[in-house]
């Protein structure tokens, strides 16, 4: 495994093959946390590792040169998966200081016993030199803590991006050109879309920040290095952080006795006449990770639900909660669903959370009652051709 940035400077994180859930995000492809060490006149590790597997980062650190050399120990985000090994490593490299911002120390001093730590605590555009190369620290607050920071080596037009820009994607391969670029690609949207699709703006505003600086490289703390294909990761970016339409649409649905499904199926017949992309997703069988992702670049979405004890059904209710956290901009839809004696819940439920989550409603939530009469599923069809024509207009680019 080539784990070489450039002379002198190596990846000494770990990859976390098992790992299948990351706060909710379902992390089929597992995932890594990336450190790297810069050994010049005085050597620097760019962040940790969580806190189970800091012997295997101390191990790789001390393979490439004695603990007591280590002068920084610099933290880019305070979140356990990067922070959980400092410990670990300021009490094997005593001499180290410890380099973050203001409210980075803050946060690790919630979480760790940090009396006997040194520390050096940087502002925006402050550096440190280690010889041939300087560090130079970028804040990024809400990228995606409030505490987070890019660390630049402008010797090297090398960036260490935290956050952004990974994916949670385990690999024997450490950069983007040794594995399929659709497939990294396709783990970058799914990192993004739910780990920091929230912090759309304050992502852009660091963009373009970064778009200053002379780039040859981009390390982040999961997934794979960008060295080979940063054009096409900046221009996915670019796209995602407004959540820019595609002609894509999205029909998601719970069902109890089949009769919301039946519905979602006609939705779909009806996108299905247009020219676009249709989708629809069971959230009893799709894992909210999956559905978020897709959600991410649609244009238009259709949620249904049965009514359930005067609510929604359980699963979609979690789904909605989901999205509602990480707000998906630049949508239009509507919702639908069956229901028996009571209309309360179901719809009704569901369109008001697409209103929280400041979906344009297109049409007056469609309503079954037990099962959908064939002029119920032909307005549901024409309801799919609606959302269709609407999504036909955004071309893909």
């Amino acid at each position: 495994m080539n784990t070489t940035l450039k002379e002198n400077i190596d990846w000494v994180g770990y990859i976390d093959w098992t790992v299948r859930d990351f706060h909710g995000y379902k992390t089929e492809s597992g995932s890594t946390y990336n450190a790297y060490l810069i050994r010049d006149e005085k050597c620097a590790v760019i962040d940790a590792v969580k806190a189970p597997f800091v012997g295997k980062y101390l191990d790789r650190i001390r393979a490439l040169t004695d603990l007591d050399k280590i002068a920084y120990v610099v933290c880019n985000h305070a979140e356990p998966d990067h922070s959980g090994g400092l410990p670990g490593i300021m009490a094997a490299c005593p001499q180290a200081a410890l380099v973050c911002n203001a409210k980075c120390r803050e946060t690790l001093e919630k979480h760790f016993d940090t009396s006997n730590w040194k520390w050096q605590v940087v502002e925006d555009g402050d550096e440190i030199s280690l010889g041939r190369r300087t560090l130079s620290f970028i804040n990024t607050p809400m990228v995606h803590w409030p505490e987070s920071m890019f660390t630049y080596v402008k010797e090297e037009k090398l960036l260490f991006s935290m956050d952004a820009f990974g994916q949670h994607h385990a690999s024997a391969f450490r950069f983007d050109d040794e594995e399929p670029l659709d497939v990294i690609l396709h783990e970058a949207k799914a990192y993004y879309a739910n780990i920091v699709m929230l912090y759309g703006r304050p992502i852009a505003q660091t963009m373009e920040r970064a778009a200053q600086l002379e780039i040859e490289m981009i390390a982040p703390s999961h997934g794979v290095i960008w060295r080979s294909h940063l054009k096409e990761v900046f221009e996915a970016y670019q796209k995602w952080v407004v959540c820019k339409p595609t002609p894509k649409v999205i029909v998601l649905y719970a069902t109890m006795w089949k009769a919301t499904e039946k519905m979602a199926e006609a939705i779909l017949e009806g996108a299905q006449e247009c020219n676009v992309e249709a989708r629809f997703y069971n959230v009893d069988t799709t894992h909210a990770t999956s559905i978020v992702t897709e959600v991410l670049d649609c244009a238009a979405i259709a949620i249904g639900s049965p009514t359930l004890n005067n609510t929604l059904m359980p699963h979609m209710a979690g789904v909605l909660c989901y999205m509602k956290g990480l707000r998906p901009t630049n949508k239009q839809g509507f919702a639908f669903g069956s229901y028996g004696w009571s209309k309360r819940g179901g719809a009704s439920e569901v369109e008001e959370a697409m209103k929280e989550m400041k979906i344009e409603i297109m049409r007056e939530p469609l309503r079954a009652q037990y099962v959908p009469t064939p002029e119920m599923l032909e307005a549901c069809r024409e309801a799919g051709r609606q959302m269709g024509r609407y999504a036909e207009q955004f071309a893909r680019t």
